[in-house]
């Protein structure tokens, strides 16, 4: 059976992780209040980040900066716009 979590991203019962996604405090953290739904589109959210930003992960500003990204976008605040990216959401149809 799977745990369930109070989801922080969208504030109801969903379905958790099964195992902490990060290593120490921040991975049990996440584990416990991140549902996996939201979990996975930060996956996509931040892959999306790294590539258009041409990031080095192997540099400690660049992981301080994808987790305070990942901190934004869990507690539903503004993350930082990826240039020239439209939702498919937005788009309209003619």
């Amino acid at each position: 059976m799977a745990n369930t979590v109070f989801c922080k991203k969208f504030q109801k019962e969903m379905e958790g992780l099964e195992r902490a996604p990060l290593p120490g405090a921040k991975g049990q953290e996440i584990l416990e209040n991140v549902s996996k739904q939201a979990w996975q589109e930060w996956q996509a959210l931040q892959t999306m980040i790294i590539n258009e930003k041409h990031l080095n992960l192997m540099q400690p500003d660049t992981r301080k900066y994808l987790l305070e990204q990942m901190d934004k976008f869990f507690n539903n605040e503004e993350t930082d716009r990826l240039q020239g990216y439209v939702d498919p959401n937005d788009i309209q149809e003619l």
